[in-house]
């Protein structure tokens, strides 16, 4: 199946912040109920023909501050040879005076080769799963943000005052910048990458509740669920708004 167009029919909801009373929260539940699943290392063609079980890691990350890259720093570490093929203690360069990870051998410096005896793929991730902790902690932000994305927007109310607006939606090639639209492939508009059994709401809730609160997200499942129940309610009717990579 071809990769859907980047412009459909979605259904957003808001909601004021309960853990702050002057931002509100707008959320994609046409995305955030999808079926959309990591495939990295499972089909996964990646975003660059020429390396395709890098995925969507060879650019390296960018650091979204000193607090991020700190973290990852603490994560670092505790990889060894044994679990990090490219370990090196210069793993951070610049580019275009911003700090990142390294770009070694056509991908991020932590990116295994497939044929890695300590693990294929990125080597923090699996870090996280052998302290058993999230991903959220070990890798750099801009990486298990992925495939949501957060930004903000100020919103002038009409009486003048202005409301904070988080906005949690999809990181689709958009997201990228201009340089989205030439990747050879990308997954949150394929259908290869729609075949999870949870929702996305549900997968990703750590990653969810980084972005937005425990108490947000709290509010976010209520109004999903209620999306879901209503699709289970009225299985011969169609949904509005449904992901189209999704399976019918």
């Amino acid at each position: 199946m071809p990769e859907v167009s980047l412009t459909f029919p979605r259904d957003w909801v808001e909601f004021t912040d309960p853990a702050d009373d002057e931002q509100l929260i707008r959320a994609d539940l046409t995305w955030l109920t999808s079926r959309y699943t990591c495939i990295f290392g499972n089909g996964c063609k990646g975003i660059d023909v020429t390396k395709p079980n890098a995925g969507c890691c060879i650019h390296g990350a960018h650091f979204s501050g000193k607090a991020d890259e700190k973290r990852v720093k603490k994560h670092v570490a505790d990889l060894t040879p044994q679990t990090w093929q490219r370990y090196d203690k210069q793993w951070v360069e610049k580019e275009d005076g911003e700090r990142k990870t390294r770009v070694v051998d056509g991908a991020c410096i932590f990116a295994n080769d497939a044929d890695f005896p300590g693990g294929s793929g990125c080597s923090l991730h699996h870090l996280a799963i052998a302290k058993g902790v999230s991903h959220v902690e070990t890798k750099p932000d801009v990486c298990w943000q992925l495939p949501l994305r957060r930004t903000y927007d100020n919103h002038e109310l009409p009486d003048g005052t202005e409301q904070l607006v988080i906005v949690i939606g999809e990181y689709d090639r958009r997201g990228w910048g201009e340089g989205g639209h030439d990747f050879d492939w990308y997954c949150t508009g394929n259908t290869e990458a729609h075949t999870a059994i949870e929702p996305l709401y549900i997968s990703s809730r750590d990653e969810l509740v980084e972005l937005m609160g425990i108490k947000a997200y709290d509010v976010l499942v209520t109004l999903c669920d209620k999306r879901e129940a209503i699709k289970a309610a009225r299985p011969l009717l169609p949904l509005v708004a449904p992901h189209p990579a999704d399976p019918v």
